[in-house]
């Protein structure tokens, strides 16, 4: 028995349920491909699971005439393979499923589908990146990346941020579940309660597949689906993603729903909060509003320092509220932004000055053990005057390299060179001569005997024979003294 979800799969877009304007985007930038190779040359399909994104991918190559290459979390998707799979088949002619050849010269085009992409960047998948990256940029086919969560896969490649369009899918209502279930219902002759019916599109909290499946394991054997046969029926956990908790907090205008759209997002309090703090300005247009939000929004920074400093995670749940709840309060007026919703900038400095920070570090370190000193008080107290000697006095850095062991990196910090500035090579070459003439200095010094240390004992002398004792004087003879007798 062939299961619903693929027996009523649509064949076209037509057929996706929800996001029309989804669809319709997706279908534009696949008919661009009629007039050569678009400017957009991947497409990022991004939203949660169950919504139609996989769907609407194989519908568009059945509706465009296309065949479809596709690389699912099932399969091996290293470097090698991603290459092997989807970059050379994205340059070369193919044949189709039918024996045709299709030559892209004359429109037969394929379609390339990396679906749940933003798994694709594990440990066991080193490489992908770059592999991924030169896919985007040099393919001569469409390429279509399906993601639940975008931003897992953004923060890692600057290509597929920059150089793909991206399409949302949402959540279709329950409503729209609703009538897709009845057409299905319909066709296979079962009669459902509408009370079951509006309990299975609630259930399925806009996972139109996941509402197929629960219509379809109370149909089988049935003639009809009642009320009491939804009863068992429990809600599915929905995860939201960072971009719907931001919505949920700006623009909804439902404390309530901020807060549990805040507590669902699988992220740290600190992190929430520099994605709010970076949306809040182009969000909150109102000046009033956007006081208020600040108040909130410090106030929560102020528990999340707390937490820091006491370790005292109960904090955890104050800082949430002011971020949810209260910033959501804080908008009185019915003016809000509707720009795109931004990565955080401050992540984006942190990361790119990662090498540098770190480079920093083992200069600190290197310090503090040369000079028996903590690596905090090397790097705030005695860089910065070391950095202008070393600036100042050339002679001064090769005699630094040699005695700290410093790299090209920590030389050039050290200088404000970069490492591969011929002041940075002239005084490693040159602390490299210095270390060869200590080296041969201490090859050819004499061997000295070994020093007594200052605290030894002095060795023992032999004792020396006893003198003689003295003999007593010699008396004169005609004289006697009284104890002569």
């Amino acid at each position: 028995m062939t299961d619903w979800t693929e027996k009523y799969r649509p064949q076209t877009l037509d057929g996706v349920v929800g996001n029309p304007g989804a669809v319709s985007t997706l279908r534009a930038w696949a008919k661009a491909w009629e007039s050569g190779v678009p400017e957009m040359r991947a497409v990022v399909l991004m939203g949660p699971p169950g919504v139609g994104k996989t769907t609407s991918a194989e519908a568009l190559a059945r509706e465009m005439g296309w065949d479809i290459v596709e690389m699912n979390a099932s399969d091996q998707r290293k470097a090698s393979a991603i290459q092997d799979i989807a970059v050379r088949g994205s340059r070369f002619n193919t044949f189709g499923d039918d024996g045709s050849y299709g030559d892209a010269s004359t429109g037969g085009r394929k379609l390339i589908v990396l679906d749940e992409a933003d798994n694709f960047f594990g440990n066991s998948d080193r490489g992908a990146i770059p592999m991924v990256n030169e896919l985007i940029n040099g393919t001569l086919q469409p390429v279509i990346l399906i993601v639940n969560d975008f931003y897992a896969i953004s923060r890692k490649s600057s290509v597929i941020k920059n150089k793909t369009l991206q399409i949302t899918f949402k959540k279709p209502q329950a409503s729209t579940v609703a009538k897709a279930l009845y057409r299905i219902a319909e066709q296979e002759g079962v009669e459902v309660d509408p009370a079951a019916m509006e309990a299975i599109a609630e259930n399925a909290a806009g996972d139109m597949r996941a509402a197929v499946r629960n219509l379809e394991s109370m149909a089988i054997g049935e003639a009809s689906v009642t009320k009491d046969m939804s009863d068992g029926l429990s809600r599915r956990d929905t995860r939201t993603d960072l971009f719907g908790m931001l919505s949920a907090v700006f623009r909804k205008n439902d404390p309530a729903n901020a807060r549990r759209a805040l507590a669902e997002v699988d992220e740290d309090p600190s992190t929430k909060l520099l994605w709010i703090d970076e949306n809040l300005p182009t969000e909150y247009i109102d000046t009033g509003d956007l006081v208020r939000g600040y108040d909130k929004l410090s106030k929560s920074a102020i528990y999340l320092g707390r937490v820091s400093r006491r370790q005292y995670y109960g904090f955890w749940s104050y800082a949430s509220d002011l971020m949810s709840f209260g910033l959501s309060t804080s908008r009185m007026s019915d003016r809000f932004g509707r720009e795109r919703m931004r990565f955080p900038s401050y992540m984006t400095r942190m990361s790119r000055s990662r090498g540098v920070r770190g480079t920093r570090g083992s200069l600190s370190f290197k310090l503090a053990v040369y000079l028996h000193t903590t690596p905090s008080r090397a790097d705030s107290d005695i860089i910065p005057f070391l950095s202008a000697a070393a600036t100042a006095d050339p002679s001064l850095r090769p005699v630094l390299a040699a005695d700290l062991g410093l790299d090209e990196d920590e030389m050039g910090m050290l200088i404000g060179k970069k490492p591969d500035s011929k002041d940075v090579k002239a005084a490693l070459a040159e602390a490299e001569r210095i270390l060869e003439e200590r080296a041969l200095q201490a090859r050819s010094a004499p061997v000295e005997a070994p020093r007594m240390h200052i605290d030894a004992p002095a060795p023992a002398k032999a004792p020396e024979p006893p003198a003689p004792a003295p003999e007593p004087p010699a008396k004169p003879k005609a004289q006697r003294s009284l104890f002569d007798f």
